[in-house]
């Protein structure tokens, strides 16, 4: 196999980190980690997506609450990911034209799909810096709030927080399920049983300790699975609404 480059090396080192050194990036990191985001690729060029970068500390703690993380109110970088169609609307109105497009749903699944590539452009060229990151979907524990809390207009919605730093742990690599059971050809296909075909990764993955809990190892994935599975949490069962409220029209 022909050795991996610095890139992929990095990538296939990803872990997320929940404690960051207190030092500030560097302006220069800072600078590039903004120009990835900017060339990140986006559908039609409509570049419907944006970023709110959260220094304020009594907006970070608000934040923190929302995803239930004490630890993201502590980052020395913290980015929320936003649907940005409100730009386009409001180019509308400047040009005394009118459409449906800025709200439709085809407006909001690009500008969600814009938000997520953009994020992990930014995770992967800061982990190519040597920088630690940590994912927050969780703002969408409460998206209402978060829309209050970061004064988003309409046409916009939280996709996806992120903070970014120089990482204080080195936390185990998770274990991830074998790629011949989530890689198929032509068309879909599954084991005749998941939980037969999982017994290996549940032992694999029941060796893990997540440094969150501290000397005990997790459940399996299937357990893992059912328990979060079995149950919606009651904002999240309402994000559809908050996407209408935010003025997008799912019908179109």
């Amino acid at each position: 196999m022909d050795p991996l480059n610095s890139t992929i090396a990095s990538q296939l080192n990803h872990r997320t980190i929940r404690k960051f050194g207190a030092s500030p990036i560097p302006p220069e990191q800072f600078g590039q980690l903004i120009e990835v985001a900017r060339r990140t690729a986006t559908s039609r060029n409509m570049q419907h997506a944006s970023i709110i970068r959260v220094t304020d500390q009594a907006l970070r703690e608000d934040l923190a609450e929302v995803a239930t993380q004490a630890y993201m109110a502590e980052a020395p970088e913290l980015w929320i990911f936003i649907v940005d169609t409100h730009r386009s609307q409001r180019i509308l109105e400047e040009q005394s034209a009118a459409g449906p497009g800025p709200a439709s749903m085809d407006s909001f699944t690009e500008g969600f799909t814009d938000a997520c590539l953009m994020a992990q452009n930014v995770v992967v060229a800061a982990e190519s810096l040597g920088l630690g990151t940590n994912y927050f979907g969780n703002i969408l524990n409460d998206a209402e709030r978060v829309i209050e809390v970061l004064a988003l207009p309409p046409l916009t919605f939280p996709v996806v927080g992120l903070c970014i730093g120089t990482p204080a742990q080195e936390p185990q690599l998770k274990p991830r399920m074998e790629m011949k059971l989530r890689v198929m050809e032509n068309r879909y296909t599954e084991p005749e049983s998941w939980a037969e075909a999982l017994v290996d990764y549940d032992e694999v993955l029941q060796t893990y300790y997540d440094l969150r809990e501290p000397g005990r190892a997790v459940d399996s994935f299937t357990k893992q699975t059912v328990a979060r599975m079995a149950a919606v949490k009651p904002n999240r069962a309402q994000l559809l609404r908050v996407v209408r409220k935010q003025g997008y029209d799912l019908a179109l």
